[in-house]
This record gives structure tokens, C-alpha cells and sequence, in this order.
């Protein structure tokens, strides 16, 4: 099958472009041709950067690249900031003009909460609406869109995928953390992602363990997160405990990242808002056990991985984060069940394969006996 991705993509600093990356590469391991139109900035095989969010023509830019490829379906990776101002209200009229020439498409929602404001409402309906298909990450989303939309068969659940990797050897010796129990808040520096508040109680941690260490690896995106970052790092470098916090700035290529993240003992995701998270796919690729807060969609992802904790208030993370460095037997079982829900469910091979189900279903033309042909080069994806 050939697929057009409409999507950030590497090396631009996105979650979504992450996403899109992996799902990318899983898919051309089974034989399909793919391609990806990106904004500026985007590199690699099959990499089209032809727009810029923010501008007048980005829906003729992105809709005059992708069909003279002649796909076969569209998939457009959603994220309300993607597509330029008003809650990136252009990519309805890409949606539609898809639908003009007869082009199936499919959209990815990233960001679906249990209640919609006015703006995301509006939007989310004509998405719904004028795409082929819809695909959420958790069984709540589609229940949103459905209590605000109506019952649809073409709302498809398919929840984030897994990194089918091995953690890096020796991590806590190259970060020369050798011997400690380390805690770990990584991820771009926003404020709804509650960094401040373990800054608030780690003191609390340290009083009760003389051996644990904060890592920090993260920076601020763009120019929004810049404000947020001088004040958590004001709060830090006031703590006493200062010492005991390693704070790693960059912008981390994917093996850089890994390193550090397979240095951690547990990851704390201290979200206060969100409907999914690729960081919590990140720790989970590196088999590493994290301690999250009560957000629907960590709650459903803990309830099927088994890889975590799930807290509500502040003294709930001391504990649990404490309990997952301390109980050996509990961090490696968390650490089995992480390592068995990928292999058997939420791995990119097994997530790849759910999506091409998904393209089948939308495909309106009558191949019949048709077999499309696409062969990769080896070690070329």
C-alpha cells in the first residue's frame, strides 16, 4: 500500500513527529511505500518539507505535494497546533479536498479530553464527520466523540505504540551515577506536566533515602515553554538538596535520549493534563517503571501494562516513588510486565499491522485480485 503521512517528522522537536516516525518505519518493514509531507525542517527518505505552519497557503502547499504521489490513503497526524492559527481549523479544508478527488482519509486524534472546549468541539466535529476514519489511543476518546458526535463505526482505538528495544548497557556508569537510586522527570519543560511539584516534595524523598538522585534531561520547546523553565529552574537551584539533583540540558538525538533514560530506577509523569503521552511510550521501550498521575489515560494504560503506579496527591508519589526504588521484587515485576505488554500487544509491530487494517477498510477502489508490490532494500527503511 503507499501512504501519505501529513505529520511533523525528525528532527523537529514534536511528540507527534516522533510518533509518526516510528509508526513510519514499522510500516515499511511490511513491505508498504510511504512518504511523509512535513513542515520545514523535517529530514530523512521520503521527507517532503514543503510548509510552514503558520502559513496562508500551508493547505495548498500540503494537498498539491501529497497528490501528485498518488497515494493510496492519506493519514493525517492531528494536533491542534499543527496546522496553523484557531486551533489549526485548516486542516478541515485539507480534510475536504482530499474527499473532491476521492482520496481516503484517515485521521489520527492526539489529543481527545473528556470534555471538549467550544473551538475543539467545532473542529473535531467536521473531523470526524468528513474523515474515512478516526483513530484514538484509549477507549475514552472514542466514547468523547461519540457522546458529542454521535455512535460511528469509523472511530477506530489503536493505543500508542512501543519502541521494540533493549535498554542501554552501563547507563548509570556513563552518567556516572553508579550506586544511586535514581528518580527521573524528563520531557519538555511545560507547566502542565507538574515538574515543580516533585521539586516541591523531593526534599521529603531525600529525608527518608540518603541514596536517591533527581535526574532532569529536558528542555523547553520553542519559545512558549521559556518562561516555565526559568522558574523551575530558579525553584531548584534554591532547594538545600541541590546536590542531589543531576540536571541534563540538550536537545537529544534518540540514542543520546535512550542513555540517560535507561540510567532511571523510575520515571515520574506528574501530568495534570493530557489525553496520552509519548513519553510514557518512551519509558516504556526502555522497560523502566514509572509513577504517574491519575489522568484517564495513564489510568487505562496502567490498568492493561501493569507497568506503573498511579498517584493523586503529592504524598502518594513519595510513597510510591520510594516503594519502586526500595522493593526490588516490585520494580521487576513492573519491569515484566512492561517487557510482555509489548511483546505481545503495544510493540510498533503489532500497532503497525492494526493501522494497515484500518487503511484496508477505507480503500474504495476495486483492486480484486490486485497485489500491490513495494520491496524495500535491506537495512534501507
Amino acid at each position: 500500500m503507499r501512504i501519505a503521512f501529513i505529520s511533523t517528522y525528525p528532527p523537529i522537536e514534536c511528540g507527534i513527529g516522533t510518533y509518526t516516525e516510528s509508526l513510519n518505519r514499522a510500516l515499511r518493514k511490511l513491505d508498504n511505500e510511504t512518504f511523509v509531507i512535513s513542515q520545514f525542517g523535517a529530514q530523512g527518505k521520503g521527507i517532503f518539507p514543503v510548509y510552514r505552519a503558520g502559513a496562508p497557503t500551508l493547505v495548498t502547499d500540503i494537498f498539491d505535494t501529497s497528490t501528485t504521489m498518488t497515494p493510496d490513503v492519506v493519514h493525517i497526524q492531528h494536533e491542534y497546533g499543527l496546522f496553523g492559527p484557531q486551533k489549526g481549523v485548516a486542516v478541515v479544508e485539507l480534510i475536504l479536498r482530499y474527499r473532491l478527488v476521492d482520496i481516503p482519509v484517515v485521521t489520527t486524534l492526539h489529543t481527545v479530553c473528556a470534555e471538549l472546549a467550544r473551538d475543539e468541539e467545532i473542529i473535531l466535529k467536521r473531523i470526524v464527520h468528513d474523515s474515512q476514519a478516526v483513530i484514538v489511543h484509549e477507549d475514552f476518546q472514542k466514547e468523547t466523540l461519540e457522546h458529542y458526535f454521535g455512535p460511528s463505526d469509523n472511530i477506530h482505538v489503536i493505543e500508542h505504540g512501543v519502541r521494540e528495544i533493549k535498554p542501554v548497557p552501563d547507563a548509570k556508569a556513563k552518567l556516572k551515577l553508579e550506586g544511586k537510586k535514581v528518580v527521573m522527570l524528563c520531557g519538555y519543560f511545560r507547566r502542565s506536566k507538574g515538574f515543580h511539584r516533585v521539586l516541591d516534595f523531593f526534599p521529603e524523598i531525600c529525608c527518608r533515602d540518603a541514596d536517591v538522585v533527581l535526574l532532569m534531561a529536558g528542555s523547553a520547546r520553542g519559545i512558549e515553554g521559556q518562561g516555565y523553565q526559568r522558574e523551575l529552574f530558579t525553584q531548584l537551584n534554591q532547594l538545600p538538596e541541590v546536590d542531589r539533583i543531576v540536571l541534563l540540558r540538550g536537545q537529544f538525538p534518540q540514542h543520546t535520549f535512550d542513555t540517560i533514560l535507561s540510567a532511571a530506577d523510575c520515571v515520574v509523569l506528574p501530568y495534570e493534563k493530557g489525553s496520552q503521552s509519548g513519553m510514557l511510550a518512551q519509558c516504556f521501550a526502555l522497560k523502566c517503571p514509572v509513577v504517574v498521575s491519575a489522568l484517564p489515560a495513564f489510568q487505562a494504560v496502567m490498568q492493561r501494562s501493569g507497568g506503573g503506579l498511579v498517584c493523586e496527591k503529592d504524598e502518594d508519589y513519595v510513597a510510591a516513588i520510594l516503594e519502586v526504588l526500595n522493593d526490588g521484587e516490585l520494580r521487576r515485576r513492573l519491569q515484566d510486565n512492561i517487557g510482555e505488554y509489548v511483546r505481545q500487544r503495544a510493540g510498533w509491530s503489532h500497532i503497525a499491522k492494526k493501522h494497515l487494517e484500518v487503511y484496508r477498510g477505507v480503500v474504495t477502489v476495486p483492486y480484486g485480485k490486485g497485489r500491490y508490490v513495494y520491496f524495500r532494500e535491506e537495512n534501507k527503511l
